[in-house]
């Protein structure tokens, strides 16, 4: 594996190292790492492993102490697997994984991939929003000896890049992409080239949230939220969703609804609205901003309000759903406590599922059922579950 020390800041560095080197790294530290994990123990294998192809080790280095790794190999003849990265806790929490991404981005591309791919437990947020962050896309979820794991994938093309959003419905195809699915667009209409109505604050309800920047959230009623909706929806969305072409024959059931017009210098500019799911989750069912209003913050500004309200309300679990490429939206969410739990298909495309939770018994059960930590204490008691050093 070619390549040199790279300086990670704070005395930390990456250097490359063997296949035998990074292993025996594994068999030492690895309990440390990883072993707070709830992963099933198989038997001896039957089977060899099959050969790795390429592969790509660093080591993790404090001065000259080796406090992590991070291996990956070739998956394909265009694929590179990021298979395995364990940092010693003591280091954690202090921006090295982020830091370390870009240079193992770099030397992927460097190697002539086309896509890089991990796979992560569901709910290990301090891993998932890097990887979001920095370009990868939610792929998949699955289960295996591990928990729940989300799969990730990272295209160093930008045509396939633009086909993974056309996939989960949240684009509209066009150009390179098109070209390469096979598709002739019937209306190629952009959201960016739809003219934006001008849509002054029609009549609120209450006390606005203040936003900064001279942005406010204004709560309206339902009926007020959704004709501002028809009248902003072309502009705002440039999404793939399937065409009903008919009128609803049922009524919309009966749900508690709240709903925000977000506003700048008197005109709309954006909305969320939520409704009640069950009785103890409420459903963000729909947020939106136009495009010039989009990339300032507004939506990581907005959330704490509504998590808030929600809170006051009653409500136990705050659930939503977003396109699974859709990282704008899905990365305030993670990062504002909210954990991967689903993958749906809608007539709006593929769509993951966030379930945010206000109780701390049910927060750690997300984390023990996707495998990140182990039942003990009150979970394993509601689980009814003993294992190995939990208490009851």
């Amino acid at each position: 594996m070619a390549g040199g020390v790279i300086a990670l800041g704070d005395g930390y560095t990456a250097r490359p190292i063997s296949l035998d080197t990074y292993r025996d790294a594994c068999a030492r530290l690895e309990d440390r790492i990883f072993g707070g994990g709830w992963g099933y123990a198989f038997g001896p294998p039957a089977k060899p492993p099959p050969p790795l192809g390429e592969t790509f080790q660093w080591g993790l280095y404090h001065g000259d102490d080796l406090i992590g790794w991070h291996h990956a190999h070739q998956r394909d003849e265009r694929t590179v697997y990021m298979a395995d990265t364990g940092i010693l806790p003591e280091h954690q929490g202090r921006g090295l994984y982020t830091r370390l991404l870009p240079h193992l981005l770099d030397a992927y591309r460097d190697a002539g991939y086309a896509l890089v791919t991990s796979r992560h437990r569901a709910t290990n947020n301090r891993v998932i929003v890097p990887k979001l962050r920095a370009g990868f896309l939610l792929q998949g979820l699955n289960l295996y000896e591990g928990g729940l794991n989300v799969a990730l994938t990272l295209s160093l093309d930008p045509a396939y890049r633009e086909a993974m959003h056309v996939r989960s419905g949240f684009r509209q195809t066009s150009g390179e992409a098109a070209r390469r699915l096979g598709i002739n667009m019937v209306d190629s209409r952009r959201a960016d080239s739809v003219p934006v109505p001008s849509v002054p604050l029609p009549h609120t309800d209450g006390p606005a949230f203040d936003l900064g920047r001279g942005y406010m959230a204004h709560p309206v009623s339902n009926e007020t939220y959704r004709q501002v909706y028809a009248r902003l929806e072309d502009a705002a969305y440039d999404t793939g969703s399937f065409d009903w072409a008919e009128t609803p024959r049922l009524a919309r059931p009966e749900a508690p609804t709240l709903a925000w017009l977000l506003a700048h210098g008197g005109e709309v500019v954006g909305w969320h609205s939520a409704r009640g799911w069950d009785e103890r989750t409420v459903y963000m069912s729909n947020t939106a901003l136009l495009p010039a209003h989009r990339g300032k913050g507004l939506y990581s500004r907005l959330l704490p309000h509504l998590l808030g309200t929600f809170r006051a309300a009653g409500y136990t679990l705050v659930r939503s759903h977003h396109h699974a490429t859709n990282n704008a939206v899905i990365v305030p969410k993670l990062r504002a406590g909210f954990r991967i739990q689903g993958l749906e298909v809608n007539h709006h495309g593929l769509m993951a599922v966030l379930i945010h939770s206000f109780d701390d018994v049910y927060r750690d059960y997300m984390d023990v059922r996707s495998g990140l930590t182990r039942p003990q204490g009150e979970v394993a008691r509601r689980l009814g579950l003993e294992t190995a050093g939990s208490s009851r």
